[in-house]
């Protein structure tokens, strides 16, 4: 490669150091994204002949970045220090200062060459304030604390460091020939370091009004892959390797007429008791407990809603009503049910005197106060799910904004040529696209915010512009169609080489569903999700109930987000397929045992959405062996459930 040649012409591997600036890191609230990842640019991708010897993270203080520095260069000789973080504009961003502070001379051809190159990607570049300069026989550059910034700047610079190092060791070197390696870079290492952050870059131009074709070459049909360079993984390793990257999305306060299905991102307490005064459990009449059974004068009535005016004395009563407060002076209640009315008023309308049947008891049919619920009490807790029962209880004492996890936005597209709306008349070579309906309607169907992103046909320019748009409006993209090997199977490319997707896996040892593909990306520093599912319609709502599901409650905050799994009775002889399988199947609930028994919903072809209209669970079936090849009737099985029961 060129870039060792350089650097072999010019005195070997150079002694790298890699310095991580910021207080999150260093406090260890953030993981440290840009320092590891430029040890893997220069490591792996040989951006720099070199070797990463030292790294660490400094906090940022500018004398501890300061001695760090001096040490590196004076005691450990690095001869290439890379800082990355704190060259912003915020009180805490001091490396600039502390570098400057070190260094005997300033390289401002390094400085202005990143400004400019990054300039050239975004706007934003212009608030950037890197230092570049030397120290001795140690270079020090500067780069911003993004992941993404810092591996621009490096591939903006890369291509002289090696010479820069050189020239301070005095280590001479034939100008003409670095000219030469330089330009064979231009058209050699450049295009390498422009493959590698290609994404990053067409995002960013695109961002400004800049309108870029996929790199996707989909016209070499012939050429094209005839094996998955995918390895295939179970489904429990694909599951958690979705919940691994599937983070929450932070915290946001809301009307609680609004947290239907959120997860509670605080815990509760109640400001008042309830209830706040003691209330009549009964339809009756309040009384003094002592005075016995026997006669009573009523002299009014308590109703709910109203204070009541007169106080109850020896050998009087009010009436009172369910929930009414109960009058000063009484300590009982008694039912109406254990009463006679023994003298009324002229008109019929007036109780004047009642004979209670039975003695009460003090406290008889009272809720005192904050019976139900004491003041200062907790009564919804952190990560607890919001539904009915405890909304009505925000309701009740009277909390009408809470914070909730934030819940993710999923944005759903079909792809394929062969694509119609569900409103469209067929045309040859044509189907209705059901897929999103039935995506859109699942999502629905527990609670999730959905949008729907329409088709794209099989072009990688069109399939890279839709995906780019969507990336802005949503947190997870759920495509359909597009992920196996066909020559118009674009997904997985346009993902990777457009937008520098990290696919983490695209087969899955199951069926149906094999081509199932995860991957995720930063994009304006939030991690975007992308599920990959096959364009076959069962396959497409069973690998959805499966990952895409668990990952989107796991965002949402739930603590356990995998889906509810029973046991369940065959009625029939099932065979076995060589891939585990995800039968779909009916339960009933009909034996003394309490187990249900799982009727198959017919054939279970792949494309057959009829297997799916009954279905409320989805049977989890070993794959086949010489051992077992059917499940027998009466055995049990795990069945997921996947629909209301």
């Amino acid at each position: 490669m060129a870039s060792q040649n350089l650097g072999e012409n010019m005195g070997g591997k150079l002694k790298i150091g890699i310095l991580t600036v910021s207080d999150s890191c260093y406090e260890k609230k953030a993981d440290d994204r840009s320092g590891p990842n430029l040890k893997r640019l220069i490591e792996e991708k040989n951006l720099i002949p070199g070797t990463v010897v030292l790294t660490d993270i400094v906090p940022d203080e500018k004398d501890q970045i300061k001695a760090m520095l001096i040490d590196w260069c004076d005691t450990q000789h690095i001869e290439l220090i890379l800082t990355t973080g704190g060259t912003g504009f915020s009180p805490r961003d001091v490396t600039p200062e502390a570098t400057r502070s070190v260094i005997e001379k300033e390289a401002p051809g390094l400085t202005i060459t990143m400004i400019q190159k990054s300039l050239e990607v975004t706007p934003l570049a212009a608030l950037s304030r890197p230092v570049c300069g030397s120290r001795g026989r140690t270079l020090i550059i500067n780069f911003p604390g993004s992941k993404k910034g810092s591996e621009e700047c490096l591939t903006f610079v890369a291509g002289v460091l090696p010479h820069a190092v050189d020239l301070l060791h005095d280590r001479k070197a034939n100008v003409s020939s670095v000219h030469k390696v330089l330009q064979e870079e231009q058209g050699g290492r450049q295009e390498t370091l422009h493959q590698h952050c290609r994404h990053e870059i067409r995002h960013h131009h695109h961002h400004h009004g800049h309108n870029h074709k996929s790199d996707v070459d989909a016209s070499k049909v012939a050429r094209r892959p005839r094996a998955s360079p995918f390895p295939m993984i179970s489904v429990d390793e694909a599951l958690e390797t979705v919940l691994r990257e599937a983070q929450m999305l932070g915290v946001e306060t809301i009307d609680f007429r609004d947290g239907l299905n959120k997860v509670l991102a605080e815990d509760v307490f109640a400001t008042d008791p309830l209830p706040p005064f003691p209330a009549s459990i009964k339809d009756g009449y309040a009384v003094l407990a002592s005075d016995g059974a026997g006669l009573r004068t009523v002299l009014g009535d308590s109703t709910a809603g109203d204070v009541p005016k007169d106080k109850v004395s020896p050998g009087f009563c009010l009436r009172i009503n369910t929930g009414a407060p109960l009058p000063e002076g009484a300590d009982a209640v008694v039912q109406v049910e254990d009463t006679e009315l023994t003298k009324e008023g002229d008109d019929g309308e007036t109780e004047l005197e009642i004979k209670i049947l039975k003695a009460p008891k003090p406290g008889q049919d009272i809720r005192r106060v904050g019976s139900d619920i004491a003041k200062d009490q907790k009564i919804l807790s952190k990560n607890q799910l919001l539904g009915p029962s405890e909304l009505g209880l925000l309701a009740t004492v009277g909390v009408t904004r809470v914070k909730v996890s934030r819940s993710p936005v999923v944005g759903v597209m079909s792809t394929g040529n062969e694509l119609l709306e569900p409103n469209e008349p067929l045309k040859p070579g044509k189907i209705r696209d059901s897929n999103r309906t039935t995506l859109l309607s699942a999502l629905k169907d527990h609670g999730v915010t959905t949008e729907d992103l329409g088709v794209a046909p099989d072009s990688a320019d069109a399939l890279l512009e839709m995906l780019r748009k969507a990336m802005k409006r949503v947190d997870v993209i759920v495509t359909s169609g597009g992920v196996s090997m066909g020559e118009k199977d674009l997904l997985k490319q346009v993902l990777q080489t457009d937008l520098g997707v990290k696919i983490h896996f695209g087969r899955v040892f199951m069926k149906p569903g094999k081509p199932t593909t995860f991957g995720t990306v930063m994009f304006e520093d939030k991690n975007k999700l992308f599920f990959g599912l096959p364009g076959n319609p069962v396959s497409c709502i069973v690998t959805c109930n499966l990952y895409v599901l668990p990952a989107v409650r796991k965002m949402a905050g739930f603590l356990k987000p995998k889906n509810t799994v029973v046991k369940a009775k065959v009625v029939s002889d099932v065979y076995l397929d060589p891939r585990p399988e995800y039968h779909r199947a009916v339960l009933e609930w009909s034996s003394d045992d309490g187990i249900p028994s799982a009727i198959s919903t017919g054939n279970q072809i792949s494309s057959r959405l009829l297997s799916m209209s009954t279905a409320k669970a989805m049977l989890l079936l070993p794959p086949f062996t010489e051992e077992r090849p059917v499940v027998k009737v009466g055995e049990l099985v795990d069945a997921m459930i996947i629909g209301r029961l």
